[in-house]
Parts: C-alpha cells; sequence; structure tokens
C-alpha cells in the first residue's frame, strides 16, 4: 500500500496550498485586508513610477533606480498575492506543477533582483556623497542602465537550475505544502529523495544573492557615514544622511524580516510560523516602501503635488 502511494505522489501533477485554511472563519475577511493591500501597493509603487518618469527634477540616477525598484515590487509581490487572493476567494488551494514551478522560479529571481537593485542604489549614494565631482561621470546614463539590466537577469540562469533540481526530486512524503505560495524549503521537505546537494546550492544561492549584496550594502554605507561625519557644517551632514535615509530603513526591513523568516528552524514551516513571517517580505515591505520614500523624501513629495495638480486642472 505505501509503494503504491510513492509512486502516485512521486507522479503527481499537482500540490496543495495550505495558505491560511486553517482558519476557514477568516477567509473572507483575509481576502478582504491582502486585496486592499495589494492594490495600494499596487497604486503607491505605480505613482512612484510615473512621478520618476514625467517629472524633470526627477531625471537623477537616484530616482532612475527608485523607478526601477518600485516596478520590481509591483512584478515581486505580484508572484505571491495574486494566487494567494484567488485561492482565498474560491477556496481552491490545489496548484499545479507547473505554475508552482513558475511561481517558484519568478519569486526567487525577483527576490534576487530586488537584492542586486538594492546594492546598486547603495552604490549610487557611496558615489554621490563619497566622489561628488565624478558622480555623474561615474552614474551616466549608459552605465545606470547596464546596472538595472544586470541586477535583472544575473539571477536567472542559476535559478533556472535550482528550480529544475528542485522538481526533478521525487515527491512521494506529502503533496500538501504549507506555506502561501510555493517555497524551496517547503517542497524540499516533501521529497523522499536526497535533497543534500539542493540543499548545498540554496545556501549557495543564500550567499551569493543576499549575502554578498548585503555586504556591499553595508561597505557603502559605512564609507558614506565616514564621509558624512567630516563634513564641517551640521546642516551639511543633515543633508547628506537624508538622500540615503530611505533607502536604509527600506533595506532594514527587508533584510530584517528574511532574515529572522530564514534563520527560522525547519519546525516553523511545519507550525506556520513561517507564513507570518513571509508576509513581511512579500506584501508589507512593498506596501510600506512608496511611504517611506515619499514622506521622507521632499523632491518626491513635490512632484507628487504637481502631478495631482495637473490632474485636477484636467478634470475642471
Amino acid at each position: 500500500m505505501e509503494i503504491n502511494i510513492e509512486v502516485n505522489l512521486s507522479h503527481l501533477n499537482e500540490f496543495t496550498l495550505l495558505g491560511f485554511s486553517d482558519h476557514p472563519n477568516l477567509q473572507d475577511i483575509l481576502f478582504g485586508i491582502f486585496l486592499v493591500i495589494y492594490l495600494n501597493i499596487l497604486i503607491g509603487n505605480g505613482l512612484i513610477i510615473i512621478i520618476t518618469k514625467s517629472d524633470a527634477t526627477l531625471q537623477t540616477p537616484m530616482y532612475f533606480f527608485l523607478g526601477n525598484f518600485a516596478f520590481l515590487e509591483i512584478c515581486y509581490t505580484s508572484a505571491v498575492l495574486p494566487r494567494m487572493l484567488s485561492d482565498l476567494w474560491t477556496r481552491n488551494k490545489n496548484i499545479s506543477l507547473l505554475a508552482c514551478a513558475v511561481q517558484l522560479f519568478f519569486f526567487f529571481v525577483l527576490a534576487a533582483t530586488e537584492t542586486l537593485l538594492m546594492a546598486v542604489m547603495a552604490y549610487d549614494r557611496y558615489v554621490a556623497i563619497c566622489k561628488p565631482l565624478y558622480y555623474t561621470l561615474i552614474m551616466n546614463h549608459k552605465m545606470c542602465i547596464q546596472l538595472v539590466i544586470a541586477s535583472w537577469i544575473s539571477g536567472v540562469p542559476i535559478l533556472i537550475g535550482q528550480t529544475y533540481q528542485v522538481f526533478s526530486l521525487p515527491f512521494c512524503n506529502s503533496n500538501v505544502i504549507n506555506h502561501i505560495y510555493c517555497d524551496m524549503s517547503s517542497l524540499m521537505m516533501l521529497s523522499c529523495g536526497d535533497t543534500f546537494w539542493n540543499e548545498v546550492s540554496v545556501y549557495a544561492d543564500t550567499v551569493l544573492f543576499g549575502f554578498f549584496p548585503f555586504l556591499l550594502i553595508i561597505s557603502s554605507y559605512t564609507r558614506i557615514f565616514i564621509s558624512i561625519h567630516k563634513l564641517p557644517t551640521k546642516i551639511g551632514r543633515s543633508k547628506a544622511f537624508s538622500t540615503c535615509s530611505s533607502h536604509l530603513i527600506v533595506m532594514g526591513l527587508f533584510y530584517g524580516s528574511a532574515i529572522i523568516a530564514y534563520l527560522q528552524p525547519k519546525d516553523s514551516y511545519r507550525t506556520g510560523i513561517e507564513k507570518i513571517l513571509s508576509l513581511f517580505y512579500t506584501s508589507l515591505t512593498p506596501l510600506f516602501n512608496p511611504l517611506i520614500y515619499s514622506l521622507r523624501n521632499k523632491d518626491v513629495i513635490m512632484a507628487m503635488k504637481k502631478l495631482f495638480s495637473k490632474l485636477r486642472v484636467m478634470r475642471e
């Protein structure tokens, strides 16, 4: 009997995403909450994209990266939330093998892009503050485009191989994923095969796309703080720090929530703690990003006021 179950599951064509099905009475409430969150992510980050593209005063490398980062946040959260909203609405928890593989691939590619783009944004602030005379020469338009393209495509070939490796495993323990999306660790826990090399490659990817960009960010901001400390006036130090404080907060939210989730023991996948923690870096961080950048940046606030003024004139 056990052999038949293993054979059937090793040739499965769909998984079951548990999501929040252990709280059946909250399904409609959770749908409403996450729908509002998703719409706010789309609107907030969409506004950032519009103003960084349309306002003449924001045509600088810093806001070019910010516009790309806002677009990335929309893509990143769209890899998870629409599927989760559909599951909450229809109560259908099944996801095909192909759809699961596609979701896993895009989620991790976009997560890798996020860490790389944050490192690029930190480097931009380093050049602007530590090498201001060479800023326009180093961060020219061609260099900005190359850095953005590199951030988007660097993880693609590696994570294609990673996804293929995971879905080449035999799944015979269960087809139930106790998560809100197709997560690498959750999938490996369902396998009855040897996952040692899969786990090694996951750790290697974490170092490559998580730890190294984090080191670059820390290195950039260490040099930035040293340069700011050397400025002669308090006003100068405050102005220099204000140009990178928003990015620091966003970086802290993303890495803080991801590190806490990553350091959780494997039992957290069974108890569901990982599901709660994953909401921070898949939903709340993209939700807060536009607020952080708009409330702490006078140029963004002025650009939004001008945009809304134009919209009022068009209505009249």
